[in-house]
């Protein structure tokens, strides 16, 4: 009985907020979830890098997600986080974010994906999930765009 042949491939995503828009990161590349933490400013940085953190003496690069984004800065609360993020051939580095959510599955049809231009460049597609909707980052962009300026 080959009724299903096609196998549809779930992914995980960690979801982050930024003000109200709610952001999916593919969980592969998450390392690790912290607190916010002191961070030592770094000169002559681009606008959205917020210096550096000493986490278990790592010296990991820390953006600032609303900044990267054109948003307005906003005061850290008890539940802005900083995720560790482990790319591919990279080093790790810390991704500031509003609140992390929760950790959801999505399955291939659940996921639109983005024409790219370079508006988009950050985005790989939208998530459905239940009733709302999730931007999944292109996390991969989004470092190599770090390093490139």
């Amino acid at each position: 009985m080959e009724e299903n042949t096609l196998i549809s491939e779930a992914k995980q995503y960690i979801v982050v907020k930024l003000d109200d828009e709610q952001y999916g990161i593919d969980i592969s590349f998450v390392d690790n979830i912290v607190r916010v933490q002191p961070v030592t400013r770094v000169p002559k940085a681009q606008s959205f890098f917020e210096g550096v953190i000493n986490l278990r003496g790592e010296i990991i690069p820390v953006m600032n997600l609303r900044l990267k984004f054109g948003l307005q800065p906003k005061e850290n609360t008890n539940v802005t986080r900083i995720i560790i993020i482990k790319p591919e051939n990279n080093a790790k580095i810390g991704i500031l974010v509003d609140e992390v959510r929760e950790v959801v599955t999505l399955e291939e049809e659940d996921v639109e994906k983005v024409v790219h231009d370079e508006h988009v460049v950050n985005l790989l597609g939208v998530g459905k999930y239940r009733d709302t909707l999730i931007s999944l980052l292109n996390i991969q962009g989004i470092i190599s765009e770090m390093d490139n300026a």
